[in-house]
């Protein structure tokens, strides 16, 4: 074994000898040897490492040559199974390591076997049935029970084999002894290294807070990679929501229970019926559009606030003929603690008093959700962090603001902590050229996304296609798709149209195509290679004025006497921007124009901190520099 992550990653190393045109990066042995010394010290450290330093492998290395127990928490399933899969294996051998390793992910990754079996006496429809007995052998062969092994993100089926917190009958099951996301969490606690996901880790704490056992095992260190998402997330999981889904499976659930466990109540599916009646009620009420609304806004509508009155009303009586019949059956009692629950977040999103939480409202297609969100996350981040009695590695290509790291601490309650931040080693004034067009009208203007469109065209001709076209609203994105479609002589594809791993492939194949995307493209995306040679940008990406999270944070700071749009919305959007600027240089090898359509830019005092937080890059205005940059 290597006695240093340096030895590892040095240009005679056995890392360059495993890795095909392997080159040495020092920034990256710099960040693995503090990775190593902190954990060595059970210390804490914030580190931006800038697309290309290599931080995956700079904190893999330290991570399995400390010899302790760690918990490497990522973005998303995607980066835990390449770090599981690839990146691990070649640091392992690198490293002549010994330490275990396993991934563990949230329990709706895993073959659910009662739900699996229920379905033989429950029969789905013709199309998930044929897709059921394709899976039969899987699911009697399988050892880690995880279900993409054999199913897509896309199937339909993966909701009616897998469990949820809600619906797991825990030691009342059948088949708990064979559970599949038992064995994996069993295994987790036997292994030195765990890969999981950020929604596991932030439930797992929302678990140790309600005093349940825990999912994770006891670790010397977390390390969170893709640590820019954190604040956006423990906000979601440090508060509590109410959904029109959650209804609706009990309703399901509970009729089932009804049937097999105390047919004999008199008028209870009928008092489910009502439930249910109530909750398309409410959403009928709140609207046909998607939208975010503070409550107290919606509220005002008396149809929208007696609608969800009147869901509360009849969940109580649900509870209180569940609580009496409970007994009677392991699936009557799961029914009865799920209706509990959701009576007890019910009342209390109905009579919050706001100095701790914002209370909103949201609509998504046909369904709803209530949100209770923490005002300041910081200090329940904190002291559910505690609990773990570790130190933690931040890490992300994204964290600073104008070089500091102030807004990304201050969310998360991260004080006296040791900060780094290696940049990019990539030559972007070479590689990559920014464009800021002249004479574009404001973004809240009226002909704005006409005016994207026309100073695109040039662009995107000049780039021969090859491009994503990022947007900051959905409604932008679906009205640039109508006016480009006949305008240029490459596929348009469109967000919405297929499913983004899809839109990804076509991309790659069609090296001449151009993508219109929202915010889920701005990051996670790696497309490497001249297929990716241009990214334009509508807008700053500030999040909706009318936000009701933002909004009420907002006015919370502003009571404080501090200013929120410096401390707040800017530093959020410049990380947004980082993100999605971030899609461009992949490698040493690729060029790219990068278009940034808004005037704001150029013309706001804050359009510096813009500037000040990107690359070392060129900037004009001028697209006769574009065309010359791609002619060379």
């Amino acid at each position: 074994m290597h006695d240093t992550p340096s030895d590892v990653l040095a240009a005679n190393g056995p890392l360059a000898g495993l890795l095909e045109d392997y080159t040495p990066r020092p920034m990256q042995a710099d960040m693995a040897d503090q990775v190593a010394e902190a954990i060595g010290e059970h210390q804490s450290l914030i580190c931006e490492a800038g697309t290309g330093t290599g931080k995956t492998f700079a904190y893999l290395i330290p991570a399995v040559l400390s010899g302790r127990k760690i918990i490497i928490s990522t973005g998303t399933r995607h980066l835990q199974d390449q770090i599981y899969e690839k990146d691990l294996p070649t640091v392992r051998k690198a490293t002549a390591a010994t330490a275990s390793v396993c991934v563990l992910k949230g329990r709706n990754n895993y073959l659910c076997l009662h739900r699996y079996k229920a379905l033989e006496s429950n029969p789905l429809q013709d199309s998930l049935m044929a897709e059921l007995h394709a899976l039969r052998d899987w699911a009697n062969s399988t050892r880690s029970g995880d279900v993409s092994e054999i199913l897509t993100e896309q199937s339909g089926l993966h909701e009616h084999i897998t469990s949820t917190t809600d619906n797991c009958l825990g030691q009342e099951c059948d088949y708990y002894n064979d559970c599949h996301v038992l064995k994996a969490r069993r295994r987790a606690q036997e292994t030195d290294i765990v890969i999981v996901n950020h929604y596991l880790l932030l439930s797992d704490m929302a678990l140790k807070e309600a005093g349940f056992n825990e999912l994770l095992p006891r670790v010397d260190c977390i390390i969170f990679d893709e640590a820019h998402q954190l604040p956006e997330l423990a906000s979601q999981y440090l508060g509590v929501t109410v959904s029109s889904r959650q209804l609706q499976d009990l309703v399901t659930d509970a009729g089932k229970a009804f049937k097999s466990e105390a047919a004999d109540i008199p008028g209870f599916l009928e008092l489910l019926s009502t439930l249910e009646q109530a909750t398309r009620s409410a959403r009928s009420a709140f609207g046909q559009s998607d939208r975010r609304s503070d409550w107290k806004t919606v509220a005002d509508d008396s149809r929208c606030r007696e609608t969800v009155e009147l869901i509360e009303e009849r969940l109580q009586v649900i509870v209180d003929t569940l609580k009496s019949q409970a007994q009677r059956g392991k699936h009557l009692d799961n029914c009865y603690k799920r209706a509990e629950l959701l009576q007890d977040r019910l009342q209390s999103f109905l009579h919050d008093d706001e100095n701790k939480m914002v209370t909103w409202l949201e609509t998504r297609g046909r369904g709803f959700l209530l949100h209770q969100t923490p005002l300041n996350i910081a200090e329940a981040f904190q002291s559910r962090l505690n609990r773990y009695e570790c130190s933690c590695i931040y890490t992300s290509a994204t964290l600073t603001v104008n070089n500091s790291f102030e807004h990304f601490a201050g969310q998360l309650g991260l004080d006296d902590i040791s900060t780094h931040n290696w940049p990019s080693p990539y030559n972007f004034r070479q590689q990559s050229l920014l464009y800021l067009p002249a004479d574009m009208p404001a973004p809240n203007s009226p002909g704005f996304t006409d005016a994207v469109l026309e100073k695109s065209l040039p662009v995107l001709e000049a780039s021969k296609g090859r491009a994503f076209l990022l947007f900051t609203s959905h409604r932008a994105l679906r009205y640039a798709a109508e006016l480009i479609r006949d305008r240029l002589p490459y596929r348009i594809l469109v967000q919405g149209d297929h499913s983004r791993g899809e839109l990804l492939d076509e991309f790659r194949r069609d090296e001449h195509s151009i993508l219109l995307g929202t915010n889920s493209f701005w990051e996670g995306v790696d497309v490497k290679g001249p297929a990716l040679s241009c990214v334009i940008i509508d807008k700053l990406p500030f999040a909706t004025p009318d936000d009701p999270v933002l909004k009420a944070r907002s006015a919370r700071m502003e009571e404080m006497g501090r200013n929120p749009f410096m401390e707040y919305q800017l530093p959020l959007a410049v990380i947004q921007l980082k993100q999605g600027i971030g899609r461009l240089i992949r490698d040493d090898r690729d060029r790219g124009v990068l278009m940034i359509c808004d005037n704001r830019i150029r013309e706001k005092s804050y359009g510096r901190v813009f500037i000040k937080s990107l690359p070392d890059i060129t900037i004009t205005d001028n697209i006769g520099d574009i065309e010359a940059f791609f002619d060379n």
